[in-house]
């Protein structure tokens, strides 16, 4: 049987048209005599929705029950017994009641769409789960209800059902997508112009790129090489060398100028593994690149054109960015350089040739040594005592040689000269020798001149080949310099960085590594300052700011404010990329280390602003109570229209004295909690007797004959303050009593468990989901309030902040048998000690 469609209408927000552009598909497809049903629609009460659905087929909801009600889902066994052509399906993220056979309605499409039913249906871009978190910060709203995007995604058709911010909020004043009575707040909330708009970019931006993915799709399949300007995607070519940074906001801004443009930046790594650009040159760059908006990919090749070219015809790009050749120009005339070639190959990419201080061999030289420095002076002295040695030698023979005798032997001296000391020895040996075997050898001899042309050729012949092999050998030393000088970067990166995971203080040990590597008699990591230099850590506690600013010493720069030093070593050219990878290290440490100080200080002000939450709830929610009791009482005594007897009286007076006590000391621990975070005030703990703060908390609430409570002797001592106790216990049990159905008592209980005492406060009331328990402690919210209906109550968030400021803490957790538990976590009196 074959698979059914599926098509789906997106909107960036509720109330766009994506239900009335579904039903219109609907009856448009039967008109055409198309058997169509609606499985499930949700009309939301507005009346155009409902005339609609005239004129369609319906098939009746399941009736689903759920903890004592009665919810209507779409009846999947129904629909696949019916097997329409069509099944139009309102809202795929939506989450199914609990008992239902699968959890999630796209799940239910899933199966429509196996049985070779075609299925039409909605969502909103808030649903989407990529782009969860980002509706999230958009909206302050988190949606509950999200479908992967794979299943969007594997849509045969994806249509975007569009309306502009204004039009949507207009049709929402006129009341055809909310009831008058929610229109307000809505668009003072959520369909807010900012937040529709940009909902609405997200919905583009997505649908853009899905639509970018079917493109790629149809070229791969139809072979297809040719680039389609679709969109302005920049690929710029970086080396890892010192232009990077000039080509990297070039080609930035080359992107900008089209809307949607991309940025993407390519490195060519060489397949042979030889060393490359420094470690940190890359990391700037692609760090850069991150800065610029773009994305940094890496691929390996050894033609360098090549790659980049394929690279930009596998991501559709439409111009390519690259720097003007670092090699001299008399070499370009020689072989053509990676730009000449990129220019030549690059068919129908457009191609950018950005010119840079370090064009054709100007600004910063590279070392091009690959042969020890005590190899070539023995090559030159071979290059000039050599031809001296062999001419004594063939001269002293009793016949003298021929021509053919003595250029191999003269040539063969000149190998040998090529294999020790390289290229300068080499032409400077082939030089030498021809000398002497056209003046010594070559008739007519003792002269210059040579009579035979053959003689002329062979000469010139020797000193081809002895060029020839000096650069083959001056090559082949360099590459495997190179691949040795990579194989020791690599395997002393790979030791490092394993060793690093493991240990705590990893800035101490890359320092105690390099010391090691290098040979070096102290290491130490430098920040630069505007007042000076700073030691911010070091192998040698004695080492001064000053003793690190000496000229000469080896130092490679870990970030933009930090350098890494060494102390009694040298460090040879050939060794200065791995200093600097030392010193990238070196540099995210020292980020990791600002990641995680910022973090800590994040935490810092989440717990300050969560004690001042607290303060306001506690304002709000705590002081009206003794203020109303008060109020009242004063009141009835003043009035003239009553009359009470002296036990009124003073039963009113009580209730005043009563009140005031309640809010003098709360106003004193309010005041206490203020000062704590303004750092005037701390804490003051203290062992504690739970004997004597739980019975007055149970009689100041109040329903005191609806709690019991019962303190195990092996937790009884908290080491904490009493008055902040007070408060934190009285609001969870008045919590916990609001929540507890009548007869049911509430039960107080302490228990003891790694040094801590717990505190229980156990209701049996309706409970709280696992996912919204976090959320019931944020303030001025009530569960089942709307539009919040996270919260249980008020004083929740009261009792958090200030078992925190105490060091304590209160988490809820399922009762057995249905409920809630309040667990009010404090540190024993042991632990303390």
């Amino acid at each position: 049987m074959a698979r059914g469609r599926l098509r789906i209408y997106l909107g960036a927000a509720p109330g766009v048209g994506k239900t009335v552009a579904m039903l219109d598909e609907g009856h448009r497809r039967l008109d055409r005599g198309t058997d169509v049903v609606v499985g499930l629609v949700e009309t939301h009460e507005r009346a155009h929705t409902r005339a609609l659905l005239e004129g369609l087929e319906l098939v009746p909801r399941a009736r689903v029950g759920h903890r004592g009600a009665t919810l209507d889902e779409m009846d999947l066994d129904r629909l696949l017994a019916r097997r329409p052509q069509v099944a139009l399906v309102d809202e795929l993220a939506h989450t199914n009641a609990p008992g239902s056979r699968n959890e999630k309605r796209w799940q239910d499409i899933e199966e429509l769409l196996e049985a070779g039913i075609d299925v039409v249906s909605t969502v909103n871009v808030q649903h989407l789960e990529s782009l969860n978190d980002a509706v999230t910060a958009i909206t302050g709203v988190v949606q509950r209800e999200t479908v992967p995007d794979a299943v969007v995604r594997a849509a045969d058709q994806i249509e975007l059902v569009d309306m502009s911010p204004e039009a949507l909020r207009r049709r929402m004043a006129h009341g055809n997508v909310y009831a008058p009575e929610k229109v307000d707040a809505a668009l003072a909330n959520y369909f807010r112009v900012g937040n529709l708009s940009a909902l609405r970019e997200l919905a583009l931006l997505w649908l853009a790129d899905r639509v970018d993915e079917g493109i790629g799709r149809y070229r791969a399949d139809h072979g297809i090489d040719a680039t389609w300007p679709t969109r302005e995607r920049v690929v710029v070519a970086v080396s890892g060398g010192p232009e990077g940074e000039v080509l990297l906001r070039r080609a930035a801004r080359i992107a900008a100028r089209g809307a949607g443009g991309e940025l993407l930046a390519v490195h060519v790594a060489r397949s042979d593994g030889l060393a490359g650009p420094t470690l940190p040159d890359l990391v700037t760059q692609r760090r850069l690149t991150d800065e610029l908006g773009g994305s940094f990919h890496t691929v390996t090749g050894d033609d360098l054109p090549e790659a980049v070219l394929d690279f930009a015809r596998g991501v559709n790009a439409s111009q390519v960015v690259i720097g003007s050749s670092r090699r001299a120009r008399w070499r370009t005339l020689l072989s053509p350089s990676t730009t000449e070639e990129v220019i030549t190959r690059s068919g129908d990419i457009d191609v950018h040739v950005v010119t840079h201080r370090f064009a054709h061999g100007k600004g910063r030289r590279v070392s091009r040594a690959a042969l020890p420095k005590r190899r070539v002076r023995l090559g030159y002295a071979l290059a000039v005592v050599g031809p001296f040695a062999l001419t004594e030698a063939l001269v002293g023979l009793p016949e003298d040689p021929d021509l053919p005798l003595t250029v191999p032997l003269f040539l063969l001296l000149s190998v040998l000269t090529a294999l020790l000391g390289g290229m300068g020895p080499a032409v400077v040996g082939a030089l030498t020798s021809s000398l002497f075997l056209n003046w010594f050898f070559t008739p007519p001899t003792g002269g210059l001149t040579i009579s035979q042309p053959q003689n002329a050729v062979a000469l010139l012949v020797f000193v081809v080949v002895a060029a020839a092999v000096a650069w083959v050998v001056h090559r082949s030393a360099r590459r495997a310099d190179r691949a040795l000088r990579a194989q020791a970067e690599a395997s002393a990166l790979a030791e490092l960085s394993h060793t690093l995971l493991g240990s705590t203080d990893q800035l101490a040990l890359l320092l105690a590594r390099a010391v090691e590597m290098f040979g070096a008699e102290a290491a130490a990591v430098v920040h630069r300052g505007r007042s000076g230099s700073e030691v911010v850590a070091a192998t040698d506690a004695s080492l001064t700011p000053d003793d690190l600013r000496r000229e000469g010493l080896p130092r490679a720069e870990a970030d933009d404010a930090h350098d890494l030093v060494l102390v009694g070593a040298a460090v040879p050219a050939g060794r200065q990329r791995l200093l600097a990878a030392f010193a990238a290290h070196a540099g995210a440490i020292l980020q990791r280390r600002s990641l995680q100080a910022s973090a800590g200080e994040a935490a810092a002000l989440a717990r300050d602003n969560s004690a001042r939450t607290a303060l306001l709830s506690a304002v709000s929610h705590d002081l009206r109570t003794p203020l109303a009791g008060i109020k009242a009482a004063i009141g009835s005594l003043r009035s003239s229209e009553v009359t009470f007897s002296p036990e009124d009286e003073a039963e009113l007076e009580a209730a005043i004295e009563d009140s005031a006590d309640r809010l003098d000391a709360l106003i004193g621990n309010l005041l206490d909690m203020s000062r704590l975070q303004a750092g005037a005030l701390v804490a003051h703990p203290r062992a504690v007797d739970l004997g004597e703060v739980v019975p007055g908390v149970v009689d100041a609430v109040a329903e005191p004959e609806r709690v019991q409570w019962h303190l195990d002797p092996a937790a009884r001592v908290v080491h904490t303050d009493a008055g902040l106790l007070d408060r934190v216990l009285g609001n969870v049990v008045e919590n916990a009593l609001r929540h507890q159905p009548a007869p049911g008592c509430v039960r107080v209980t302490t228990s003891a468990l790694g040094g801590r005492v717990h505190i229980r406060v156990v209701d049996t009331g309706p409970g709280v989901p696992e996912g919204d328990r976090d959320r019931i402690f944020l303030p001025f919210q009530r569960h089942g309030d709307a539009p919040g209906g996270d919260g249980v109550g008020l004083g929740l968030a009261v009792a958090r902040g200030l078992a925190e400021a105490m060091g304590g803490r209160v988490t809820a957790e399922d009762t057995p048998g249905g409920g809630l538990t309040m667990v009010v976590d404090l540190p024993s009196e042991e632990e303390a000690g």
